[in-house]
């Protein structure tokens, strides 16, 4: 079930505004403007009217700003008690107006919609419950308070809105890729999982989202993981919040498509693949060179590099068997290796969160921290050279990717070609054709070799297989 706020102090106020506006709308004749949602399942038209920016209340449930919100634990907190008290409302109001991943710094895209708003006004309805609460619309209402703009258009809701209806609807406008300001990352995956726990099926949320089942799945495994990292900070008082992965997206589908890979033929290399590339992740590395990153990386490239005080605070692997109390028997424990990795990794979030803790860590804590942090990523970096060397060498015997990037450059060129030939009327147009349907040929034998041979395709094999289905049903 969705939370219920509550209704807010003008919830009265605003309904009786909302009905006395609607009969003036209705009364007033002509062509009225409507705002089609998806309600109970079903499409609809509700009726759009002006309605004062400040007689309106944030959504203090809407998924922007999900994750956002454990910026500040005393604010948080106090929007779980009072989600409508001015103090709440201000926090959703920083919030909407900041940058996802780092809160404490203006988002750009707002400042853009602010802008937007100033010089054209306001194209698209927002979408209200008649208490007053916005749930479409939330950025929007920020940037017209800001410029002191004194009503905002927005849908009707209808009387019987409950808060499952709220969220429901919400999801459907705001989620979808065709939506101007897409949700972000970490706010999209609390989404998912919160449709999930609805009992929902992955294949009705990927319909939902416009996407696809198994990309619902990889977000579910990826969210697991960086919960799994998050509770894996904890030290003291510090920890790392789920907003602190907000830049690492394409890495993160990265790292789920290959573990998947290395997982079908050994998990133990799957899981210290996962581990190192994990601590390379949370030192900022690129995504270029997470890629080096393979299951022997720590024990082939890493653990020689390491100075000896990060080495000395990883502790050494476990027995290589566990006994089972009353039964006199062992069993194999997990590999030592992955316990290593694991270990190592742990130690980076914890320093971690200690170096982004800033008050509530003392200057000595933050200045070790930020220590560690600088000589395990030099350690890295240098490890990268090597393995970065080793890669390249596989990379020769794997030559189809660099195939495809030739074939780029030569289109390419052969774009050059046709706007010089337009010009001088030099194009043999029939060739051309030909030419053309060549490479169709070529790109239907890629598709279905690759459908063979690639597993788990990411978003490049997966258009691919797209446009060469289309082409056979067409």
């Amino acid at each position: 079930m969705t939370k219920d706020f509550g209704r807010p102090p003008l919830a009265a106020t605003n309904q009786e505004l909302v009905e006395r506006r609607l009969k003036e709308l209705r009364d007033s004749g002509g062509v009225q403007e409507t705002l089609r949602i998806e309600w109970r399942g079903k499409p609809i038209q509700v009726e759009v009217i002006d309605m004062p920016v400040n007689s309106l209340y944030y959504n203090p449930g809407t998924h922007r700003i999900r994750a956002q919100r454990s910026h500040d634990p005393v604010l948080d907190r106090g929007l779980d008690e009072d989600a409508f008290s001015d103090d709440s409302q201000d926090y959703l109001h920083h919030l909407l107006r900041a940058l996802p991943s780092d809160p404490s710094k203006r988002d750009p895209d707002f400042d853009a919609l602010l802008e937007s708003l100033r010089d054209f006004k306001q194209n698209e309805p927002g979408l209200i419950t008649r208490d007053g609460i916005l749930v479409n619309g939330n950025t929007r209402r920020a940037a017209l308070k800001d410029l002191a703009e004194p009503d905002i258009r927005v849908g009707v809701l209808p009387t019987s809105c409950t808060w499952d209806d709220i969220n429901r609807v919400e999801l459907a406008l705001q989620l979808r890729k065709d939506h101007r300001r897409d949700y972000s990352y970490i706010n999209r995956l609390l989404a998912i999982e919160e449709q999930l726990s609805l009992g929902r099926t992955h294949a009705d949320i990927a319909r939902e989202f416009r996407t696809t089942a198994r990309a619902c799945e990889q977000d579910q495994w990826i969210l697991t993981t960086l919960r799994d990292l998050v509770e894996r900070s904890r030290t003291g008082g510090a920890q790392l919040r789920l907003l602190d992965f907000e830049d690492h997206q394409e890495k993160l589908k990265e790292l789920h498509r290959r573990w998947v890979k290395e997982s079908a033929s050994s998990q133990e290399k799957a899981d210290l693949m996962k581990e190192s590339r994990l601590t390379a992740i949370i030192l900022g590395f690129s995504k270029t060179d997470v890629r080096l990153i393979e299951p022997d990386f720590k024990s082939r490239y890493l653990d020689n590099r390491l100075p000896e005080a990060v080495r000395s605070q990883v502790p050494a692997a476990p027995a290589a068997t566990v006994a089972i109390p009353g039964l006199n028997r062992t069993v194999r424990a997990a590999d030592p290796k992955v316990a290593e990795a694991r270990a190592l990794t742990d130690s980076v979030l914890r320093v971690k969160a200690v170096e982004a803790a800033g008050e509530n860590a003392s200057l000595e804590q933050v200045a070790e921290a930020a220590k560690t942090i600088t000589a395990v990523k030099a350690a890295v970096e240098e490890a990268l050279e090597p393995a970065g060397k080793d890669a390249r060498v596989r990379k020769r015997k794997q030559a189809a990717p660099d195939r495809i990037v030739d074939a780029c450059h030569d289109l390419e060129q052969c774009v050059t070609d046709l706007v010089l030939s337009r010009a001088s009327r030099s194009l043999d147009e029939e060739i051309f054709d030909e030419a053309v349907l060549k490479l169709r040929e070529s790109l239907g034998k890629l598709a279905v070799e690759a459908a063979r041979s690639i597993k788990e395709p990411g978003d490049g094999v997966i258009w691919l297989l797209d446009a060469t289905q289309r082409e056979e049903r067409a």
